[in-house]
């Protein structure tokens, strides 16, 4: 509140709706220079937000046409809302995963369709409320918990079961689990591997680039339409912008607590994708990013697209990347990237009628793919022994147990951790550096001496009720 201290009244106002509204800090200033280059990265992440958004979708356990809906209002919201130039957002396929996993306990996506999308809906909804929420209450230290060691576990966890699952696209399989764990995963390839044999052909289709390869792939399967009926293709989509969802929201108490418990899983990743992304970003173009603004406003967007037919939108890596490479400057290149969305929705829909599954099986792949990590995995091994443990069980965690699963055992470690550290906290003796005024870890430093007749000790925490008795133990 400083900000506003011995201003005058209409000043405050001024401040408040900047502060509220961050894009009231740079449209006034706004130039056709800027526009050209916030147009050219916006057309440029639609052309990878469309297909991607089609292939989320699927990757939830939705219809196509509603990763497309996320991938409209949510960034015009963000673009209102949001504190960093660089962010694009819209559908991810973490978020995509977690929220078909979890769902999926309880509810089917093709045997209960309309109830699916009722608790997906439901979902975003409370993941935004807790969302906005941590921001307002300026809670955001929450998910500081969610460690690197956790993230680089967890990430490649999810990159490995969402490639197994699309395996059922990509080699053609029928009947295949809807299970997320690897054991059931591997289990349904191999017991239908017969299925995967008959079209090893069209493997082909998934390589390329997500836009390249839904066109080309269109066209083919446009100029062969009846000719190989078995290959599975997404069929006519519905043309217009986002119809209301605000009958669909689900409060029953039959599945109210899963969509509750989605909701606060998805949310929780969601946030951290997306602050993690965002953070990155601005420290490259030396600009800082309001935690506590984005919780807000990627909480408010979830919110607001959970009325507008939109499932969990959230940061994307790899959008933010081409979005700062493409040389965006400001947030206007999500509202470009929305309009282009907008064209789809309304004229371009009949289009990716023949857009075969295979290729948006591949698009996921080669997404999710690079959140196996191998180097960060190494440095946290050679920084940390417990933290690589911690990333081992957030891996192990998710491809053998679930998702949520893998996650709250990770968590759980990393509490435990800190639980430690502050029961048992590190004591090491010091010397004096000669020469100086420095005292130094006698084990690190072999030029520290111990001072004759003196201990010194240092004591690396805070000394509560919580380790004194240890303390005490330790220096009598």
């Amino acid at each position: 509140m400083r900000q506003f201290k011995g201003q005058p009244f209409g000043t405050k106002i001024v401040l408040a709706a900047q502060y509220v509204f961050p894009i009231l800090q740079w449209l006034p200033q706004y130039s056709l220079k800027l526009f050209k280059s916030d147009i050219i990265s916006g057309i440029t992440i639609a052309s990878l937000s469309i297909p991607q958004g089609i292939s989320y979708a699927k990757l939830a356990g939705l219809p196509p046409s509603f990763g497309l809906y996320s991938s409209f209002v949510p960034p015009l919201v963000y673009a209102v809302l949001g504190s960093s130039k660089d962010l694009a957002i819209g559908p991810a396929a973490i978020t995509s995963l977690v929220l078909r996993s979890m769902l999926t306990q309880g509810v089917s996506a093709t045997s209960q369709p309309q109830l699916f999308l009722q608790l997906a809906f439901t979902s975003t909804l409370f993941a935004g409320v807790f969302q906005a929420a941590l921001g307002i209450l300026r809670l955001g230290f929450i998910i500081d918990f969610l460690s690197k060691a956790i993230l680089v576990g967890f990430m490649a966890g999810v990159a490995v079961i969402v490639s197994l699952q699309q395996l059922k696209s990509l080699l053609g399989i029928t009947h295949f689990t809807k299970k997320m764990t690897i054991v059931d995963v591997l289990s349904s390839v191999f017991s239908n591997i017969h299925e995967s044999l008959k079209k090893p052909k069209y493997f082909w289709v998934s390589a390329g680039a997500p836009l390249l390869s839904v066109i080309t792939s269109t066209a083919i399967l446009f100029a062969i339409r009846g000719k190989h009926p078995a290959i599975l293709v997404i069929g006519k989509l519905p043309e217009g912008v986002n119809p209301p969802s605000v009958k669909m929201l689900y409060f029953e108490a039959t599945h109210l607590g899963l969509a509750i418990k989605t909701g606060i899983i998805v949310g929780i990743l969601s946030l951290t994708e997306s602050i993690a992304v965002g953070r990155t970003f601005a420290a490259i173009r030396k600009y800082k990013v309001d935690g506590n603004k984005e919780m807000i406003a990627i909480g408010l967007m979830n919110v607001i697209g959970s009325t507008t037919s939109c499932f969990a939108s959230t940061g994307s890596f790899s959008r933010t990347a081409v979005n700062h490479n493409a040389g965006a400057k400001t947030a206007m290149s999500n509202i470009v990237m929305s309009v282009a969305v907008l064209v789809t929705l309304l004229f371009l829909m009949p289009l990716l009628h023949y857009t075969p599954h295979v290729v948006l099986g591949a698009i996921i792949v080669t997404a999710v793919i690079g959140f196996v990590d191998i180097p960060a995995a190494y440095r946290i091994w050679k920084i940390d022994k417990f933290d690589f443990v911690v990333m081992l069980t957030a891996f192990f965690g998710v491809i053998f147990i679930s998702v949520e699963y893998g996650l709250a055992l990770a968590v759980g470690l990393s509490i435990l951790r800190i639980l430690l550290q502050i029961t048992r906290p590190k004591t090491v003796m010091l010397g004096n550096i000669p020469g100086t005024r420095l005292y130094r870890d006698l084990h690190h430093y072999n030029q520290a001496t111990r001072i004759p007749g003196f201990l010194i000790l240092s004591i690396e925490a805070p000394i509560n009720f919580a380790n004194i008795t240890y303390l005490q133990q330790r220096l009598v």
